[in-house]
């Protein structure tokens, strides 16, 4: 079975290709898919989802994701893409100069749509905001993110790494359990 992606950031490709690749084959399809605006992840990717699939026509998957700042009150949340095309790290980091409590929290959710069956799976991941950027490794927030039990940010881990512990390594992990009794009810039925 192969399964499209709908993403056009390669390293969110990369790490749910590298996540699933000895379940399904994974080929990232790169469309432009208007995302609607609410202040819910799970809303965000169910209606992307369905927007993908009207112009894909296939059994696909979407990502949406966002960082959630405790001190920012949520913030960037659910407009976290825009944000960092915005302000960027630095941005962030600007506004919890001289901040105490630096907790966030990294949300993932992974929508599922063939057409019929839509589902949807989350993750997150808690820790706090660091001092400065740090790393080479990962995208977006990845240098300015330490992940709960970490030292180090999710930038300054290597991919197998990441994906041991991202918000988006937990929501593909439920994504995968479901999916493997999903294809065995299906295929019964054929």
């Amino acid at each position: 079975m192969k399964l499209c992606f709908v993403t056009k950031n390669l390293g969110k490709f990369k790490e749910v290709q590298d996540l699933l690749k000895s379940y399904v084959e994974v080929v990232q399809t790169k469309v432009k898919v208007i995302e609607i605006r609410s202040g819910n992840l799970k809303e965000v990717a169910r209606a992307k989802a369905k927007e993908a699939y009207r112009l894909v026509g296939k059994p696909l998957i979407v990502e949406d994701s966002g960082l959630f700042i405790h001190a920012l009150n949520g913030f960037p949340g659910v407009v976290s893409s825009e944000v960092f095309k915005g302000i960027g790290n630095e941005g962030i980091l600007k506004l919890m100069k001289g901040v105490k409590d630096r907790r966030a929290e990294f949300r993932s959710t992974i929508a599922y749509y063939d057409g019929k069956k839509l589902r949807v799976f989350l993750g997150s991941k808690h820790g706090v905001i660091a001092n400065q950027k740090k790393g080479k490794f990962g995208f977006g927030f990845d240098p300015i993110f330490i992940p709960q039990g970490e030292e180090r940010t999710f930038a300054q881990m290597k991919l197998k790494e990441k994906n041991a512990i991202s918000h988006r390594a937990q929501a593909v992990k439920k994504f995968i359990r479901w999916l493997q009794g999903y294809k065995l009810r299906t295929s019964k039925i054929s």
